[in-house]
């Protein structure tokens, strides 16, 4: 006989795009089409950590450059087939990938707010905050983490989320 389990119980990895999935090139404001999204080498392997640890894994990004005109919803969305198929060739399927399209000041999901974390947070129902955990390279992420109470990792920008998972989940274990 098994007890029913009641509320969230799920736990996610919530990653930013750029500079902790895909190289933040210092020449490029934006990644504008598919051919500028470049896998970081420690990518892949960290999302299969994660994975292998039982977490959802869930992309929230910043992209202004869609409220500035200089990328289409679908170039966005080519962007992002590349991303999930470049992830795919490692085994790593994303679970979702939230983005606020908007310029500063515009809305309630542009990081530091916390909106992209929380409609996440609404769309899977069994995930539990305190439990997960944000990857993120700019104190906006860390921000939008604090206010949604989910607990945050600052990486370096073009860091390696390999290195940082695994650092992370050594710590995990200790606790």
């Amino acid at each position: 006989m098994s007890a029913h389990l009641s509320g969230p119980q799920r736990r996610a990895a919530f990653l930013d795009r750029d500079g902790v999935l895909n190289f933040k090139h210092p020449d490029l404001y934006y990644v504008l089409t598919p051919d500028q999204l470049e896998l970081l080498p420690g990518a892949a392997p960290g999302l299969k950590l994660l994975g292998q640890a039982g977490f959802r894994l869930i992309v929230v990004t910043n992209q202004r450059a869609v409220a500035l005109g200089q990328l289409t919803p679908d170039q966005l969305d080519a962007i992002h087939a590349k991303l999930r198929r470049e992830l795919a060739r490692s085994g790593v399927t994303l679970d979702a990938i939230y983005v606020c399209p908007h310029g500063k000041d515009a809305c309630a999901c542009r990081k530091p707010a916390a909106g992209l974390l929380l409609q996440a947070l609404h769309d899977f129902p069994d995930i539990d905050p305190a439990r997960s955990i944000l990857f993120g390279d700019s104190p906006s992420d860390l921000e939008a983490a604090r206010r949604a109470g989910i607990p945050a990792v600052q990486m370096g920008v073009n860091g390696s989320l390999e290195a940082a998972v695994r650092v992370w989940l050594r710590q995990q274990d200790s606790v």
